[in-house]
């Protein structure tokens, strides 16, 4: 059995109302083939089918506030309520509470320490490198569980060869922010088939989705609209060579965001809990999934680490 998480920053599950909420206006044919020809909005879940889960999981932990990145984020990698242990929710990048947390064992260091084939294939740029060891930049989250874990982050070597993938799936920011016009760029649909290759490689793949907090944050729904089209092209190359019967795709998030572009802040919506595999793994999968805290425990379960 092999596990790809797909972790898209900042999405929740909101309402059925396209002026504020892209996921009810963007055409998403992938994903809503997979949701019985629904949008991924709140009043459709729970739906069980013979592809796929939708759960609603709440991100909230008990603890008062806004939900946030870092400590969201390190929910997701301990199965640890870390807003309530730490006393409040914190972002966006960990403080030395959150930090601490990560550091002391985590997702990728639990399946490591198991002997199983971990991977986090987002690929980081030189100047990233050269910032963090300046002291210029944080890790955020999800890198500081990795690097903490003992896995080396990609580069732009990793990325070349095929062995990764950039931030935005396809390597064109690579072009156009960074100035980096000699790693290959690759469609949407490409990016699903080396997600689906990767993830058969392993048996815990990890890839980081941010763009689309900040789409959240910056409140344009026709960019909005077209970041989600983007990624259903992405669903679509994953799906036509995924291996449905040995792997288990995780589409989940942090806290939402992009689903009400009403508001530049996070929202109190509950975030989606996306499960691409066979009935079985599902359902044993999704047995006691509620809230972020349930991720890593059921990934772990799976993976037949106690």
């Amino acid at each position: 059995m092999f596990v790809l998480f797909l972790f898209l920053d900042g999405i929740g599950l909101g309402p059925n109302e396209p002026n504020k909420n892209p996921f009810a206006r963007a055409k998403m044919p992938t994903l809503q083939s997979l949701l019985d020809g629904h949008p991924m909005v709140k009043d459709i879940a729970p739906i069980h089918n013979k592809r796929a889960s939708l759960l609603a999981l709440d991100s909230s932990l008990g603890v008062s506030g806004m939900p946030q990145s870092a400590t969201g984020q390190a929910v997701l990698l301990t199965g640890r309520n870390v807003p309530a242990e730490i006393g409040y929710h914190y972002g966006p990048w960990p403080n030395e509470a959150v930090a601490k947390t990560l550091e002391n064992g985590n997702l990728f260091s639990k399946l490591l320490q198991a002997g199983k084939r971990a991977s986090f294939v987002n690929a980081y740029p030189q100047r990233y490198f050269d910032a963090i060891h300046s002291g210029k930049r944080l890790y955020s989250s999800i890198p500081l569980a990795a690097t903490s874990a003992g896995l080396s982050l990609k580069t732009a070597a990793d990325l070349s060869s095929g062995h990764a993938l950039s931030a935005d799936f396809t390597s064109h920011g690579w072009h156009e922010h960074l100035g980096i016009p000699n790693i290959p760029e690759i469609t949407y649909f490409e990016a699903g088939e080396r997600l689906a290759r990767l993830a058969s490689q392993n048996d815990f793949t990890f890839f980081e989705y941010w763009l689309s907090d900040y789409a959240g944050h910056g409140q344009d729904m026709t960019e909005a609209c077209d970041l989600l089209e983007h990624i259903d092209q992405v669903l679509s190359g994953l799906l036509d060579n995924w291996d449905f019967e040995n792997g288990l795709v995780i589409l989940t998030s942090d806290h939402g965001n992009m689903e009400d572009l009403s508001t530049r802040r996070h929202t109190m919506n509950p975030v989606p809990a996306l499960l691409i595999g066979s009935p079985t793994v599902r359902g044993d999968f999704s047995i006691s999934l509620n809230d972020l805290t349930g991720v890593t425990p059921a990934i772990l379960s799976l993976l037949n680490i106690s």
